[in-house]
């Protein structure tokens, strides 16, 4: 059954029809409160409190307000909780610079993308909830092949590999690599992309599930970092592929 409303849109001519269609604007339902992780005091993980009724907040000029579908958890997040970090955020506060999601709502003056689009950013500004606030710059659009949890998993640790391994390395195809802990975020993201680029990649891990995983990733060889001799063993390997060329250490490995 047709409601009032549909049965007089339906009822005018088609030309007004038409034109009423298009000044339409995007309809996304947005709720006025949501859920949240907040921080009130530093401290460990118990410190963070699941809170149900925050308000939402509300893009400014040249912010989105996303539907936050995932967000990344980094190591930086968990000093910054602690306390021990450099930088020290006014209390009460929710974590999480990375996520992925929808836009679901637009700041004055951004045009980069439109309500709908499915983004990821390295900016979010309190991640560990429904909706959060992000600087329109900081999005990326995510493609359709991967899932939201995929696109949260992007911008810290993908980002710093690239700039390690690019940036800064001048990394070349054919040239090798050793990534010592190659488990981490940041190293699976440097397995992948050096072997995109044409490098040959070893890697270390310290424990069967880590070893499986670099083997899983593509990696040319990979050494257990906890068993006696693995240095030894790299350094066989790596005459075969006439030495290392760089060394990359991530600490954040099983």
């Amino acid at each position: 059954q047709k409601s009032e409303q549909s049965l007089k849109v339906l009822s005018l001519p088609r030309r007004q029809r038409q034109a009423t269609s298009l000044v339409m604007p995007p309809r996304v339902s947005v709720a006025s409160i949501m859920q949240a992780i907040r921080v009130s005091r530093f401290g460990g993980p118990e410190v963070l409190a699941l809170e149900k009724s925050v308000p939402v907040p509300q893009p400014g000029d040249g912010e989105v307000l996303m539907r936050v579908r995932a967000c990344g958890i980094n190591p930086v997040e968990t000093y910054i909780r602690a306390g021990t970090y450099a930088r020290k955020p006014d209390l009460p506060y929710t974590p999480g610079s990375d996520a992925a999601g929808e836009v679901v709502g637009l700041g004055a003056g951004v045009t980069s993308c439109k309500v709908g689009d499915r983004v990821f950013t390295r900016g979010a500004v309190g991640g560990y909830a429904q909706y959060s606030l992000a600087r329109a710059d900081t999005l990326q659009p995510l493609s359709e092949k991967l899932t939201f949890e995929q696109g949260a998993a992007i911008p810290v640790p993908y980002l710093t590999a690239y700039r390690a391994l690019f940036s800064r390395g001048l990394a070349k195809s054919g040239e090798t690599l050793l990534i010592h802990g190659g488990t981490g975020g940041v190293g699976i993201a440097a397995i992948q992309l050096g072997l995109a680029r044409g490098l040959r990649v070893l890697a270390t891990g310290g424990t069967q599930e880590g070893i499986d995983l670099m083997k899983k990733a593509g990696v040319h060889a990979a050494f257990n970092h906890r068993q006696p001799g693995y240095l030894d063993e790299i350094s066989v390997s790596s005459r075969e592929f006439q030495g290392l060329t760089y060394a990359l250490n991530d600490n954040s490995f099983l």
